[in-house]
């Protein structure tokens, strides 16, 4: 897995144009809470057994709070109560993501050697090979939906650019947990001023990511167990057949774009990096005719008619494209297809597109 471009995707944000990338956090330990008493234990040490110790089986209850300030598709807005994300895994790679959202649900299985992707709303099936080549072809709530799997990334993208601190201890999903704080270095330049990861004493699995932006109190997102359990699953959850009636599409990475919603496009391009660290670029080049206004007319459907409605217009070295912020990171997309997304500036997305 390229370690950047996955922190960078859960960094960089995007809106309804499809640019979505996320940085995922947890909610904070209850208020007045004393926080428990754990073996003291060195940055350098918490991070090396994060990256280092083997997921065990689990499953738990996870909840979502997205502060944008902008909408991002695929992912709700926020989720909480009975709309609980619900994760498990089995410890052997096999893995099962539900999100419901507006009365449906969306679940991905991983049986180990086919991952499927399951719409009640749609009632249709997409199926593809397991294995990390096919990740881009899942749905965006399927992909950010698991603390533990993002911030592992997160933290081995990120760490060699930040200062690393173990910020004391604190309880998630009625487990002690330390605190480990990255921070930018001076010479990163980012929107974001830290990435806080809740890290499980017990097993160093991440309960909950906590990523705050330059100048803004309240994090930007919040993702966290509520409910945690580890140990065997029920096997049947890794198992998947598709329900009578359902429509069933075999994915692979050459499965047309064009017709697509703008979120599956931007989540299937093939994007490269620029840079390293808190200001990584991801830069890529959508599809001929992904930008074309439709031959029905809608304008609901319109690409451009929707960056210019989130989007503002800018001109410089790349030519005419449009700039949409968000809390966390800014997205660049031109006139002629290229696009950048970063946690970074607008100059630096620039610069990425003239190199």
């Amino acid at each position: 897995m390229n370690s950047k471009k996955t922190a960078l995707s859960f960094a960089a944000v995007g809106t309804a144009a499809g640019v979505a990338g996320l940085v995922l956090l947890a909610s904070p330990a209850g208020a007045g809470e004393a926080p428990p008493a754990l073996p003291s234990i060195s940055a350098d040490a918490l991070v090396e057994s994060v990256l280092t110790t083997k997921v065990p089986a689990l499953g738990g209850s996870v909840e979502l709070q997205n502060n944008l300030g902008l909408p991002v598709p695929g992912l709700p807005s926020a989720m909480g109560g009975g709309d609980s994300i619900r994760v498990y895994t089995d410890g052997q790679g096999r893995g099962r993501i539900s999100v419901p959202s507006r009365g449906s649900e969306t679940t991905v299985v991983d049986d180990g050697s086919t991952v499927w992707v399951w719409d009640s709303q749609n009632k249709t099936v997409q199926k593809m090979p397991h294995g990390a080549d096919n990740a881009k072809n899942i749905p965006l709530e399927g992909k950010f939906a698991d603390p533990a799997t993002a911030a592992r990334d997160l933290v081995n993208a990120m760490r060699a650019e930040s200062t690393v601190d173990v910020d004391g201890t604190a309880r998630v999903a009625g487990r002690p947990v330390y605190q480990l704080v990255l921070a930018p270095k001076p010479s990163e330049r980012t929107l974001l001023r830290e990435i806080r990861v809740s890290v499980d004493s017990a097993t160093r699995v991440p309960l909950q990511l906590e990523v705050l932006a330059n100048g803004q109190s309240d994090p930007a997102l919040k993702i966290g167990f509520t409910e945690f359990k580890d140990g065997p699953q029920d096997a049947n959850l890794f198992r998947f057949t598709p329900p009578a009636g359902a429509k069933v599409t075999q994915r692979d990475a050459k499965t047309e774009l064009k017709g697509q919603s703008p979120d599956q496009l931007f989540s299937q391009l093939d994007l490269k990096t620029s840079g390293s660290g808190w200001d990584t670029v991801l830069t890529g080049k959508l599809p001929s005719g992904a930008l074309s206004t439709p031959s029905d007319g809608n304008a609901n459907a319109d690409p451009l008619a929707l960056l210019s409605r989130f989007g503002k217009q800018v001109h410089g070295s790349f030519g005419t494209g449009w700039v949409i912020s968000a809390k966390v990171g800014t997205a660049l997309i031109t006139e002629d297809g290229r696009v950048a997304i970063g946690a970074v500036p607008q100059q630096v997305l620039t610069e990425a597109l003239g190199k």
